[in-house]
């Protein structure tokens, strides 16, 4: 089967974020990516940002989706899609930036503004100078 493209999987960002759960900020996220495994079988994850009253407990669509393909035991992100109510172009935070490049330094990251407009960055890009402690 053929992988997703960007509008497949940014239309699943965009659909999943009605899960996200944002009683603080009514500013809901999705995310949905396209990791590998170890055997190079890839597979589609998505996330929702998950807010907690106790502010920095909460997370990010993106780290969630991270989250759930690494349980899954897909450990390397190929590309992520983000999607949210924003008119211009929606980019990871420095936090995710960084979870991100630690699964894949070579992600692709397909973001798209309120006029349908896509734009592709490397996280390299975004995170010019991310690190890995190996």
């Amino acid at each position: 089967m053929a992988e997703p493209s960007d509008q497949d999987l940014l239309q699943l960002a965009d659909d999943i974020r009605s899960n996200a759960y944002a009683p603080h900020s009514g500013f809901k996220v999705g995310a949905a990516l396209i990791a590998a495994n170890e055997q190079a079988e890839t597979q589609v994850f998505t996330g929702v940002n998950v807010e907690n009253d106790s502010y920095p407990a909460g997370m990010c669509a993106e780290r969630v989706a991270i989250g759930n393909a690494v349980t899954a035991g897909f450990q390397s992100v190929r590309v992520i899609a983000v999607a949210a109510d924003y008119e211009d172009y929606l980019a990871p935070c420095g936090m995710c930036r960084q979870v991100i490049y630690q699964f894949g330094n070579d992600c692709r990251v397909v973001m798209r503004d309120v006029e349908g407009h896509i734009r592709n960055l490397g996280i390299d890009e975004l995170l010019p100078m991310g690190f890995h402690l190996k």
